[in-house]
């Protein structure tokens, strides 16, 4: 018997051409794209083209094709200018217009500026629309993504300010022996209180010695030190104030990319601690859909609690009632902020799980165990003793938050036969207490062991962590591809859109189950009860 085969040609042209929309299924990710950027409200961005000239690209096909890459893990505008030539669901959603990579990369660059927030906030008031969300909590975590920058443009702050001090000093001795030698006190600078001298001020003395009408009578080795000193240590003069004030606050930056901090990274492949230049990126979680992202230089996650908190607040006009973090953010600093903000906080600091400890707890001399008179102000020891207050003193963070102690000391600590196990240091001991730290941690203590917070903290480590590894093993996303913050909150917010996307599908896909699994266990149930049944009455 002959095989017959299906007729096939792709040179015998049809009758009526294939109709896109009728290829595309009903419940598929791009009819959502479509539909939710349909209701996007995209004024400013519109306000951005210029009348005039040939027709542009509509910016809402221009978002549809980029959410739909981004969903399906194509981050190049090259590749999605391809996609959009030969790949259906692009062609149905870009309306069978093929934009270039060019175009592509230029609306994603400089249209989405300063947009891309609003976009991802009305993303997210569309989910709280269908109850997915409720904005009423914020779980807080961050991670640290690479740069697009070199690993070795590095610039260290120590190393620039060790230079321009050691650079400095010269340039005073050469002034000093430049103003003797043509007797001018413009240009002597043993006088002066602060002998750090800016780029600024040298530009001016060396335009002092050359109108300088002594100039002249220099020697020849001292002409070619004021040479020197106008061609080459100006200039890296100059070099080192540019540094110091691209780094502000910072440690360090990358010459590639300016905005970037080096950073201690988790993902280490050489296995030597080495840093690289990142992003610290934070994001707000509830039922693993991202509800906030903000981008931040420095490593560490406890600076960047207030910025995220005012982002999200004026991205939706409210605060969340709730928040959920680890002992990371745990300073006095963001509990008395969350505190004054009215936020029930669960974070643990970094004592607690020690706290917990049965060892701890009999521990009766240390300073959190020791009974405190807060009438008259002083700590009682296990023996009786009262250690009584000296002095007050203040102290300032890193982000200039100052924080008040009192120093407390006992009255006589020798021949006391606790001694060996209360300290070992000489003298009578003294214990330095923050109060308002210690009233704070009582307070985040309670909520943590409450009920309610032993049921929201341990959601904590499946809430922003499989969100973190969704996007970085799932989507490949571990570097970013453009420079500057403008720009990385761009990338990540799409890639922020593109994760909120794949939840609702999710959810939605769960949601429509629900009936048909419902009725799959009406059915088990029913032939169970039938078995049931049936073996009794095979036993009777």
């Amino acid at each position: 018997m002959q095989p017959v085969f299906k007729h096939h040609s792709v040179h015998q042209q049809e009758l009526f051409p294939l109709n896109l929309n009728d290829l595309i299924s009903e419940n598929h990710s791009a009819r959502l794209i479509d539909s939710v950027v349909e209701k996007l409200e995209i004024s400013e961005i519109i306000s951005q083209y210029k009348g005039g000239g040939t027709s542009s690209y509509h910016p809402k096909m221009l978002l549809k094709i980029l959410f739909y890459g981004y969903l399906n893990n194509t981050y190049s505008c090259r590749k999605i200018a391809k996609a959009v030539k030969e790949n259906i669901y692009f062609m149905w959603l870009s309306g069978g217009l093929q934009p270039d990579f060019r175009t592509i990369n230029d609306f994603r660059g400089q249209k989405l500026k300063g947009n891309v927030e609003k976009l991802f906030s009305q993303l997210v008031v569309m989910m709280v629309d269908l109850e997915l969300v409720s904005l009423e909590k914020q779980f807080i975590d961050g991670t640290k993504i690479e740069a697009n920058a070199h690993k070795y443009s590095f610039v260290w702050k120590k190393s620039v300010e060790k230079n321009k001090d050691r650079l400095q000093s010269k340039i005073d001795i050469v002034l000093a022996e430049i103003g003797q030698a043509i007797e001018s006190d413009l240009i002597h600078t043993d006088n002066q209180i602060d002998k750090k001298i800016d780029s600024q001020k040298l530009e001016e003395k060396i335009q002092a010695i050359n109108k300088n009408s002594k100039a002249e009578f220099l020697n020849k080795q001292q002409k070619k030190v004021v040479q020197k000193l106008e061609n080459e240590q100006l200039p890296k003069l100059k070099e080192y104030e540019q540094h110091l004030e691209i780094l502000g606050t910072r440690n360090s930056y990358s010459k590639t990319d300016t905005e970037a901090t080096f950073m201690r990274m988790k993902e280490d492949h050489m296995m030597n601690g080495q840093l690289k230049p990142a992003y610290n990126i934070q994001i707000s979680t509830e039922n693993q859909i991202i509800t906030h992202y903000s981008t931040h230089q420095t490593s560490t996650d406890f600076t960047t609690l207030e910025p995220h908190l005012e982002g999200f607040e004026n991205n939706y006009n409210k605060q969340s009632k709730q928040v959920i973090a680890d002992a990371g953010y745990a300073i006095e600093e963001n509990y008395q902020l969350l505190e004054k903000k009215q936020v029930e906080f669960f974070i643990p600091y970094n004592m607690y799980r020690i706290e917990q400890t049965r060892k701890h707890k009999k521990n009766v001399f240390h300073a959190q165990n020791l009974f405190y008179n807060q009438e008259q102000d002083f700590l009682v020891y296990p023996i009786g003793q009262k250690m009584t207050k000296i002095y007050s003193k203040q102290s300032k963070t890193t982000t200039r938050f100052i924080q008040h102690h009192s120093v407390y000391q006992a009255i006589n600590c020798e021949g006391c036969p606790m001694r060996g196990q209360c300290f070992k240091a000489q003298g009578n001991r003294r214990i330095e207490i923050n109060h308002n730290l210690q009233k704070l941690k009582i307070k985040a203590r309670e909520n943590l062991e409450s009920e309610l917070g032993k049921e929201i903290y341990s959601k904590r480590c499946i809430e922003p962590e499989p969100v973190f590894g969704n996007i970085k093993q799932n989507k490949g996303f571990k570097r970013f591809t453009l420079t500057k913050i403008p720009k990385v909150n761009i990338e990540f917010g799409l890639i922020a859109i593109a994760h909120n996307f794949s939840k609702w599908i999710a959810k939605t896909c769960s949601q429509n189950l629900k009936p048909i699994l419902s009725f799959k266990n009406e059915i088990n149930n029913f032939l169970w009860q039938f078995l049931l049944q049936n073996f009794e009455h095979s036993r009777n």
